[in-house]
């Protein structure tokens, strides 16, 4: 699977899981947070899909409940996630 394809599904889980994503021009920064209570994923416009994915997995690896969602085989292995039966 490629970074691409990677990010669109991660970014997809994070929505499942409550995230919002907010794609802005950052001066170079990025990351995670929780700004009440709401969670966010906030990517800088000048970023590469690899550092947007990285963000990502930042996120969904701090989620408890990844393990009971249905992804990918390729994200689930950079995840380190074992899938629920």
């Amino acid at each position: 699977m490629h970074t691409v394809e990677l990010l669109d599904e991660a970014l997809s889980v994070a929505g499942r899981l409550g995230y919002k994503v907010r794609r802005d021009w950052l001066g170079g920064g990025g990351g995670v947070c929780q700004i009440r209570s709401q969670k966010w994923i906030f990517l800088d416009q000048t970023g590469t899909p690899a550092e947007h994915l990285q963000l990502a997995l930042e996120a969904l690896q701090a989620e408890s409940a990844i393990s009971r969602l249905a992804i990918s085989p390729g994200l689930s292995r950079l995840l380190n996630v074992r899938q629920a039966a």
